[in-house]
């Protein structure tokens, strides 16, 4: 039941109530929203008592030596409430059943808010409290802590000492203000928190047996704020642990392809563990730079060992080319061997810039190598060299010289090949495009090479796009595709030349290992857009999945995960533009909405994934209607899909965006259009800056590591050049300067109407920081209303647990800000210096 009110103040005047329209100009609605709160005399909060039937107690047995006592009393208290910490049902005894027996228990309760609430709670009959909230210690002293809640369930334990008269115990709370009220019925699902999605349990690295019998898993998650990993080698046929490693820094992970032995670097040394007596043999001595193991022969190793440039001066660098700028371009990575019996290394290649090893022939004679070439003589301004080497007499033959090239492997004696349609003057174009139309390169496709170098392309009219390719046992080729929104695989019929799906169990795979038997095994992990990671075991022949682990059952069974629903739409070309409809905790179509649109706009789809950099669900789960689409452009729709990429930046992108949008409110009466909020990253981040110059249709915007001039995004970023070789094929700021100003956001920043937050990471080097600087510059001078949050030392993503929860926490109360009128979080994470 809600926590029962014993005290309330009230005010004549909400400015929620303030009605506002599309197209008002932002800034004004601010200042007349803060004049209205000024005229506002009287204070308002809330007091309010903690039903006493909703907490739940776990008596303690008196200890021989009281907690307060000991020296290490933190560390006992810890342990005392850590079976308590996660556990989400309703067991244990109601407060008001607690007899005398003990002088300390555990106290459960939830909080439950539907907007960010903030005040103090106190826990009166009691002489010491230890407080921890989702898994977390609480600081404060006495009895009294302060809590800030986002939007979501939370979960209070405590830990109270001293207690005389359990009667007099009672939880009581003082919000800040009259909305910061709290709900303390136990709910039967919890919703999502953005600390569960970021702790929860993943596999992120899993390598199989050729017979299919042993895996490697790589797991980690966070637990007390700190990051754990573990590694394990598990007999799949046994269904148990056989060797764990205490150092989960090991990697490179290289199966022997006939034995039961598992190479792999730890500590820069090559080691060999036995996996029949679960020996371990250091073979090598310290290679540093040593990366991508592969078993030559039955007694050797191929690896590809990478030596860093020294500095040429403390004071000047002088570029060697458009590359330099890459803080690695000047390292040079060689192809060498290992003998493991003796630890002899021999070098295979030399010269240039550096080899890239490919694939290894089963007979351990031939390889496939590659060297990326200074070149920017066409589009995509680099080039591929790529031969095969015989080890055996040295000869090598030449594959070409490319300007789209991803991978190459053997199948047999047979040489496959992804690379772009445009490959060997574009024998990977699909039949149906126009000539006038420029292939996006993104677009992977399959080609097989023939004795005299020529291909016959394999995937013209097959419309996922292909990106990783491995060998199977059984002679055929495992495809990890990007299908419209999902990433699937394929299995590609050698003798037959057909494609068949593969049940996968998930909607995007993120990690896949085959066996390499006659008869093979595929591990896949991954998850769906209401399914978090799970790892499955598929055994091609018979078809069957059989389920490895589940990470729902390890950290959301007690979740509530919201329904998403497909929702398509036609655009004025005639194409369906696929999208997705997530929808909020208890959705009650009588009600009204805040909306939030999410894209990208680049050359991929946003995926179905459960999780990740932008988590649809938690958004859901905040209170907002999440609608997420695929406009024009992106690859898994087809080659004339893909291709509308190239030379648009963001023309065809925006029009979907803007249609979807307006027919998404259309036939969706519960979202208020006067609150829809839009938002992307990178080339998303561009389309949101785009967009806001286009249309008043939003009445918020969060640009992050946005692009608003192409000029300077194609002359500064890292890749810019080279992205920019596909976007911008064969167009130039001295050729095409229409294109390049008149579709930079910065250009039209005066037709900003709303609200805008541009987020960066200060050392971003993929889009420079400068990209949103200009536009904050701009809509500065402009007097529009918006806000620039920089993350020191982070780069084009987010990463680590306190900046990535604090990125969440700041875009969202951002639009709980815009969208909701509510812009306490905001205030509280940035508040105004005085």
């Amino acid at each position: 039941m809600p926590i029962a009110r014993i005290e309330q103040s009230r005010t004549a005047i909400k400015p929620a109530s303030i009605p506002r329209k599309r197209g008002f100009n932002a800034f004004a609605y601010k200042k007349l929203l803060a004049a209205v709160a000024g005229v506002m005399a009287l204070q308002s909060h809330a007091a309010l008592a903690v039903d006493r039937e909703d907490v739940r107690a776990h008596v303690l047995p008196s200890a021989a030596v009281a907690v307060s006592d000991s020296a290490q009393a933190d560390s006992i208290r810890d342990s005392l409430v850590r079976p308590w910490l996660f556990e989400y049902s309703e067991s244990g005894s109601p407060l008001t059943a607690l007899q005398a027996e003990s002088s300390q228990s555990v106290l459960r309760v939830p909080m439950r808010v539907d907007r960010f609430t903030q005040g103090k709670m106190n826990i009166e009959g009691v002489e010491k409290v230890t407080l921890y909230l989702n898994g977390e210690k609480v600081s404060g002293s006495g009895s009294e802590f302060t809590l800030h809640l986002e939007t979501g369930d939370h979960h209070l334990v405590a830990l109270v000492e001293g207690v005389e008269d359990w009667s007099a115990v009672n939880l009581d709370w003082q919000g800040t203000a009259e909305h910061d009220q709290v709900n303390s019925d136990w709910p039967s699902d919890w919703r999502l928190s953005a600390t569960q999605l970021y702790d929860a349990p993943t596999v992120n690295g899993v390598d199989v047996s050729a017979d299919g019998r042993y895996l490697v898993v790589r797991k980690s998650w966070q637990q007390n704020g700190e990051a754990q990993s573990e590694l394990l080698l598990r007999d799949l046929e046994e269904n148990r642990v056989v060797f764990r490693w205490n150092n989960t820094s090991v990697g490179n992970f290289a199966w022997h392809p006939q034995d039961h032995k598992l190479a792999y670097i730890s500590g820069q040394k090559v080691h060999i563990l036995d996996v029949n007596d679960l020996s371990v043999k250091e073979v090598s001595g310290t290679l540093s730079g040593a990366s991508g193991l592969r078993w030559l022969t039955d007694n050797s190793l191929i690896f590809g060992w990478s030596k860093s440039a020294e500095s040429e001066s403390s004071v000047t660098k002088r570029y060697q080319a458009l590359e330099d700028r890459w803080s690695y371009f000047r390292n040079v990575s060689q192809i060498f061997t290992l003998t493991v019996d003796t630890g002899v290394l021999t070098q295979i290649t030399e010269g240039g810039s550096g080899h890239s090893l490919l694939d290894v022939h089963n007979s351990g004679e031939r390889i496939l190598v590659s060297a990326r070439k200074v070149d920017y003589a066409a589009p995509p301004h680099y080039a591929v060299e790529a031969f095969e080497l015989n080890l055996a007499t040295n000869e090598r033959r030449d594959l070409g010289t490319h300007r789209t090239f991803s991978q190459a492997l053997y199948q047999g004696d047979t040489i496959y090949i992804t690379a772009g349609p445009e490959f060997m003057e574009g024998a990977g174009r699909a039949p149906g495009l126009s000539d006038d139309m420029l292939s996006n390169n993104y677009d992977g496709q399959l080609y097989q090479l023939q004795a005299d170098n020529s291909v016959v392309a394999l995937s013209r009219e097959f419309n996922p796009a292909i990106g990783g390719v491995t060998a199977l046992g059984n002679g055929d080729l495992l495809l990890r595709v990007t299908d419209r929104d999902a990433t699937q695989l394929y299995r590609y019929d050698t003798r037959n030349n057909r494609y068949i799906k593969v049940s996968a169990g998930v909607e995007v795979v993120d990690q896949v290992a085959a066996s390499q038997s006659q008869f093979p095994r595929i591990i896949i992990g991954g998850t769906s857009a209401t399914e978090p990671q799970k790892l499955v075991s598929l055994d091609l022949q018979e078809g069957r999945l059989r389920e490895l682990w589940d990470s729902a059952d390890e950290a959301y069974a007690h979740n509530d995960l919201n329904a998403v629903e497909e929702w398509n739409f036609t655009n004025k070309h005639g194409d369906e533009i696929a999208g997705r409809v997530y929808y909020p905790h208890n959705f009650d179509e009588n009600q009204s909405y805040p909306a939030l649109v999410y894209y990208y706009g680049g050359t991929s789809p946003v995926q179905r994934g459960f999780t990740g950099r932008y988590p649809f669900n938690l958004w859901a789960n905040q209170g907002y209607v999440v609608y997420v689409l695929q406009p024009t452009g992106a690859t898994g729709f087809g080659q004339e899909f893909s291709a509308r990429h190239v030379n648009a930046w963001g023309e065809y992108t925006a029009e979907d965006i803007i249609q979807g949008t307006e027919e998404f409110l259309a036939a969706h009466p519960f979202v208020d259009a006067e609150r829809v909020g839009h938002m992307g990253a990178s080339y998303g981040g561009f389309m949101t800056m785009l967009l806001a110059t286009m249309t008043d249709l939003y009445s918020a915007s969060m640009s992050h590591a946005g692009i608003s001039n192409i000029t300077s995004y194609w002359g500064q970023g890292w890749w810019g050049f080279l992205y920019s070789g596909e976007a911008s094929k064969g167009s130039f700021p001295w050729n095409n300067p229409e294109l390049y100003t008149e579709q930079s956001p910065v250009f039209h920043a005066d037709k900003v109407t709303a609200p805008m937050l541009l987020i960066h990471g200060d050392a971003d080097t993929n889009v420079p920081p400068g990209e949103s600087h200009n536009m904050y510059t701009a809509l500065k001078l402009l007097d529009k209303e918006v806000e620039l949050v920089e993350y020191k030392g982070q780069d084009h993503h987010i990463m680590g647990r306190e900046a990535r929860l604090n990125w969440w926490a700041t875009y969202m109360a951002w639009f709980d800000k815009q969208l909701k009128d509510e812009p306490e979080w905001w205030d509280h994470l940035y508040p105004e210096a005085e």
